[in-house]
């Protein structure tokens, strides 16, 4: 099966949580052929270039989602007999959609709901895909959606009346800032992804996000009819709601680009067949964003059970060490740690607390490190058994593969318990990783933590540092209670959250997908007499290259082309038996 799978800002450019999801994936099917169609976010990702590919993998098209438009992704229209009339013909059509689109957003942040949701979803439709065939027939989209007339349709839009009043106070300079930004998130309907040997030529795509990735696929199922299956272990649509209030942008363009984005991500949503989410938490997102409960499935995010394996199942007893692991940054709490730390070593003396990790992508992430190094100095200033000796810190700060930390498996093997004090969290790994060597947890009651530990670890509000303290120090006092948790614990996490529960799931779903679509476009894209889909009537074989083309695509063998000259056999001309041969 030929799979088209959509990324953005991810995989195989930028590592982290994303990356490692597509490449266990793409490598627990070897059986499928991948064409990565991947968009970028930033200019370090360009200039880093894409990762190592595995066999089964083909980088089949990259396009920045910054910056100006690269001259060889631009389209341009071709010679026409009447030049200036079709450029009018083109900006006409243009005004008419990119109004469609940007009215349905003014209208969705003035609140039209009950009577207006459905119309206005239709008309953002209507819009969005009329640029895509405009941008098809050849037009320049991304220069038109840089013009003077975009900003003068976003200023009648804002203008008019049934606009919200944040929109009808914005001024020029929020129009050309809106124009901007909307620019790079139209920018997949105008690229050069749509031919035989692009998104054509796939049974499936597969998108990794219902925002900008998923307009690929939105064009792909509109234009040759392929199934879109779209995964979000964090939603894209609630990132934004996070991010966007303390971005340098105005309240007419912050306004304007969540309202385009929840429509796009509606439209994603109800044009999907399947989508699947990593967590109960990012499920509810979706279904109040507008996706149907019954095209909706929990597919956890696997991970690798094996470089856990070899940690004891517990502790020793008389161990007093608690390890948090992560990425170090604000929304981890680690003060509050600190904090409830304090607390727990009046208690038990000989605690110990292992802080492991880099630093997180929050620009504010080193400044943080630096305050909590100087909070447990001042928590624990020197506690040296006289005024000769040197004093010992019992919290350390270490990252992975220093000489104590080499791996993930060597810090969960030091731990007695695992320790987790974020105040926003999304699918937990360290949890699982931690559940994985058998540990007892303590955690706070954020994202998906509650679903992932079930009743196998201790549960506490979140930024409540007397109650972290409190659930650490019951566990430290009770070594069966731990040995009881992390036994459930581990069983827990073999039975829901390893790579092979992650790739079989997927597995499943794409072939219930593709058996529910006979008629695409490339594992069939053949009808009977009475128009009705024949499976799979087209062999794998007429894809087959033959020779390198000029552009360096893969040619489609002659005897395979629709309406060509077909060769002769044995078997007859178009697949039937020769006369006098029998099957």
């Amino acid at each position: 099966m030929r799979i088209g799978l959509l990324t953005e800002g991810g995989y195989p450019y930028a590592s982290g949580e994303a990356h490692g999801w597509c490449e266990r994936l793409v490598r627990g099917l070897p059986g499928h052929d991948f064409a990565l169609h991947a968009l970028t976010t930033d200019a370090r990702q360009d200039a880093r270039g894409p990762g190592e590919l595995p066999a089964n993998v083909r980088l089949a098209g990259s396009a920045p989602l910054w910056g100006d438009v690269p001259v060889a992704r631009r389209r341009t229209a071709p010679e026409h007999p009447g030049g200036r009339s079709a450029g009018r013909r083109a900006r006409r059509r243009f005004v008419e959609h990119f109004g469609d689109l940007v009215a349905a957003c003014a209208a969705s942040a003035a609140g039209e709901r009950a009577t207006g949701a459905d119309g206005q979803a239709d008309r953002f439709a209507s819009g969005l895909y009329g640029l895509a065939d405009l941008a098809r027939a050849g037009a320049a989209l991304p220069a038109l959606l840089r013009s003077e007339a975009a900003v003068r349709v976003l200023e009648a839009v804002c203008h008019g009346p049934g606009a919200a009043p944040v929109l009808q106070g914005a001024q020029v300079t929020d129009l050309l800032a809106a124009t901007a930004e909307l620019e790079p998130a139209l920018r997949p309907l105008a690229l050069d992804w749509y031919g035989d040997a692009g998104l054509a030529g796939v049974d499936l795509c597969h998108a990794t996000s219902a925002g900008a990735a998923a307009l690929p696929g939105l064009l792909a199922k509109r234009f040759f009819g392929t199934p879109l299956l779209v995964t979000e272990h964090a939603v894209r649509l609630r990132e934004h709601y996070l991010t966007d209030p303390t971005a340098p942008r105005t309240a007419p363009v912050r306004v304007l680009l969540a309202a385009f984005r929840r429509a796009l991500a509606a439209e994603t949503y109800a044009r999907a067949a399947l989508i699947t989410a990593g967590g109960t938490r990012a499920r509810r997102w979706q279904e109040r964003c507008g996706a149907d409960p019954a095209r909706l499935r929990t597919v956890y995010p696997g991970r690798d059970a094996g470089p856990f394996a070899a940690v004891p199942d517990a502790a020793p007893d008389d161990s007093a060490t608690l390890v948090w692991t992560g990425a170090i940054a604000p929304d981890k709490d680690l003060v509050g740690l600190l904090h409830a730390f304090a607390a727990l070593r009046r208690e038990v003396p000989a605690a110990t607390l292992r802080i492991i990790g880099g630093l997180g992508a929050d620009p504010e992430a080193a400044g943080y490190r630096a305050q909590c190094r100087a909070l447990a100095a001042q928590l624990f200033p020197d506690e040296a058994v006289d005024a000769r000796s040197a004093g010992e810190n019992p919290v350390s700060f270490e990252e992975f593969g220093g000489p104590a930390a080499p791996t993930p498996a060597d810090a969960y093997d030091s731990a007695t318990v695992v320790v987790l004090s974020s105040a926003v969290e999304g699918f937990p790994r360290s949890l699982v990783e931690a559940m994985f060597c058998g540990r007892a947890t303590v955690s706070t009651d954020t994202g998906a933590v509650c679903e992932v530990i079930g009743g196998t670890g201790l549960v506490v509000p979140p930024r409540n540092p007397r109650a972290l303290a409190e659930a650490c120090r019951a566990l430290l006092a009770d070594p069966e209670r731990r040995a009881r948790l992390g036994a459930a614990a581990r069983a827990r996490a073999l039975e829901l959250f390893t790579v092979e529960q992650n790739v079989a799931a997927f597995r499943g779903i794409y072939l219930e997908l593709i058996a529910q679509a006979p008629g695409g476009p490339a594992g069939c894209g053949a009808t009977a007499g009475d128009g009705v889909p024949r499976p799979f009537a087209r062999p794998a074989e007429s894809r087959m290259p033959e020779g390198p083309s000029p552009t360096g695509a893969a040619r489609t063998p002659s005897w395979a082309r629709a309406g060509g000259r077909a060769r002769r056999t044995r078997y007859g001309a178009a697949g039937e038996p020769a006369a006098g041969q029998v099957w």
